[in-house]
């Protein structure tokens, strides 16, 4: 029982780490330092781009098949928006 307890903790951990990785928590230079200015907002705008693709490209129904008109928007919209971190 302490070991499946154990393996469901670790599979949450690894979820809550891999969903904290967003657009706004990554803004970081080299140093570890925040962002700021036209470096932060040239990283957001293509970091947003990057996520904007990836979600478009992700737009799919349970059966496989591409979303179309409003579900696709609103698909797109929330992921775009999980992965900005907004």
């Amino acid at each position: 029982m302490f070991k499946y307890a154990l393996a469901v903790a670790l599979i949450l951990a690894a979820g809550t780490a891999e969903a904290a990785d967003t657009c706004k928590s990554t803004a970081i230079d080299k140093n570890g330092k925040p962002l700021a200015g036209a470096a932060y907002n040239s990283f957001m705008t293509k970091c947003t781009n990057d996520a904007t693709a990836k979600c478009t490209a992700a737009a799919i129904d349970k059966n496989g098949k591409p979303l179309a008109g409003a579900a696709k928007t609103s698909n797109i919209n929330k992921c775009v928006k999980d992965a900005v971190g907004a």
